[in-house]
């Protein structure tokens, strides 16, 4: 692992010294790592393959942590390659979301289990402690050995693997193999997660001393609830960026102090893009992003909206010198609730491969612009000579139900006045059911208050409890 270099004595900063770095350093938590080989995944299929020959190579232990694992076909085979491992001696350790995973059945989880695999639910959704539920495990990795670790934003799902029989292309997404001295913090990154939900990782499994395998320098940032440190690296990154500033968000609703500097960048003469789902598998947050494109725009961002389907990768490209891949999206919930792995990257290898599928991807978008009414606010419109997407994709049923709300919503009369009257709808509908149900309604909302009384009780009488078993 590569120090800073030492304090300077005189009164001026040592011209060897970088001051950036260090600054970095110091607001995301994590050192740079000397010794990488980088590989980059952007085609999600291709990734999920390379996730499994992690799993099928390890001879120790493997590692894995994900938001999402599904019941599904693409589940069903990462089922299939960790049981084997299991059953060959190999310790295999499974961290799951509670809240992400919440639809895959107990069966799922058994059938691991009985194959020897050591399964954790992490933050189970019924807790004593009512505030552990908004602090999701939304991390993505799996390590072999110790030696060579995956992280990016693939969760286990079809969604990510396609359907070529029926037509359906997977989401775009993004993966990065980390094969060398990193991989162990990325390793250590998961034992403190896996600590977080249970008994820690036993002492041989965390002794991985791999041998330098590449010359990239790899910073392993691991966000947890309220350190943001992404978020510090990432507005550092921004007020740095002299050139470029290109990032590619499944989720962006920028925190504002945030939405400033990539204002800031643009009216700088940063040539700042971003690219964001054109159809989100959650409409809501597509919305609340769409509110923030016309301050942007006048700003001088450009906005790119992929016309695919769903990109749910979180990259960034600063200049020529920064890559960010990893988890977090650029929203309040990653960057200061969850926990959260990224994986800062010098070098311009990374940059190269991540600008070369930007453009790529832009492709297979459309330019959102503003034009100009007459005594009226401009409009967003597409740009005039928008792309073509590249292939047809045939989407899903939980795809076309995305893009019937947000079509819906557009012939509704706008995207402030569609979220108004969403909550006005719903607050409708409360008060129409208190007043044609009033003894149900009355008896269910006392219930749930008396249910949160009593769990914010035991937790102030837990909270207590270890207080005054900490004083002398």
């Amino acid at each position: 692992m590569s120090l800073p270099a030492p304090r300077a004595t005189g009164p001026g900063p040592s011209p060897e010294r970088d001051e950036l770095g260090l600054a970095i350093d110091r607001a995301s938590g994590a050192r740079p790592i000397d010794g990488n080989r980088i590989e980059h995944f952007a085609d999600s299929p291709r990734a999920l393959d390379q996730m499994l020959e992690l799993v099928d190579a390890a001879t120790t232990w493997v590692h894995f942590e994900n938001y999402i694992i599904r019941n599904d076909r693409t589940g069903r085979r990462f089922a299939d390659a960790l049981a084997v491992r299991a059953r060959a001696g190999v310790r295999v350790r499974v961290l799951y979301d509670a809240l992400g995973s919440f639809g895959t059945s107990r069966r799922y989880w058994r059938r691991l289990t009985r194959a020897g695999v050591d399964v954790r639910a992490f933050h189970p959704l019924l807790s004593r402690n009512p505030f552990t539920i908004f602090a999701r495990d939304h991390r993505k990795l799996v390590v072999a050995d110790g030696v060579r670790a995956m992280v990016g934003g693939l969760c286990i799902g079809d969604e990510w693997a396609g359907n070529p029989e029926r037509g359906r292309r997977p989401w775009r997404d993004t993966m990065v193999l980390v094969c060398g001295p990193a991989a162990v913090a990325l390793d250590r990154a998961f034992g403190r997660s896996w600590e977080a939900a249970g008994e820690p990782l036993s002492a041989d499994e965390q002794t991985a001393d791999p041998e330098p395998c590449g010359t990239c320098a790899v910073r392993v940032v691991a966000g947890v609830p309220r350190r943001a440190r992404v978020y510090r690296a990432v507005q550092l990154l921004a007020a740095s960026a002299a050139e470029r500033l290109w990032i590619t968000d499944a989720y962006l609703i920028p925190p504002a102090p945030l939405y400033a500097s990539l204002l800031d960048a643009a009216k700088g003469g940063v040539d700042v893009r971003l690219l964001v789902p054109g159809t989100s598998d959650l409409p809501v947050l597509r919305n609340f992003t769409r509110v923030g494109y016309r301050e942007l725009l006048r700003a001088g961002v450009r906005v790119f909206e992929y016309q695919g389907p769903m990109i749910h990768a979180k990259t960034m490209v600063v200049d020529r010198r920064w890559s960010r891949v990893g988890s977090s999206n650029l929203n309040v919930s990653s960057l200061l609730t969850n926990y959260e792995l990224d994986v800062l990257v010098e070098g311009e290898d990374l940059c190269e491969s991540l600008t070369g599928q930007f453009r790529h991807d832009l492709a297979s978008s459309r330019e959102i612009v503003l034009r100009p009414r007459r005594r009226l606010p401009p409009r967003l419109v597409d740009a005039p000579a928008a792309p073509e997407v590249d292939a047809e994709h045939k989407r899903s049923r939980y795809e076309l139900g995305a893009v019937a709300v947000v079509a819906l919503r557009r012939v509704a009369g706008g995207l402030r006045r569609a979220i108004a009257t969403t909550a006005a709808l719903a607050c409708a509908g409360i008060g129409a059911l208190l007043l044609l149900f009033p003894r149900v309604m009355s008896i269910t909302l006392a219930a749930g208050a008396f249910w949160l009384a009593l769990v914010f009780a035991v937790y102030a009488f837990e909270r207590r409890r270890a207080h005054g078993s900490d004083e002398p």
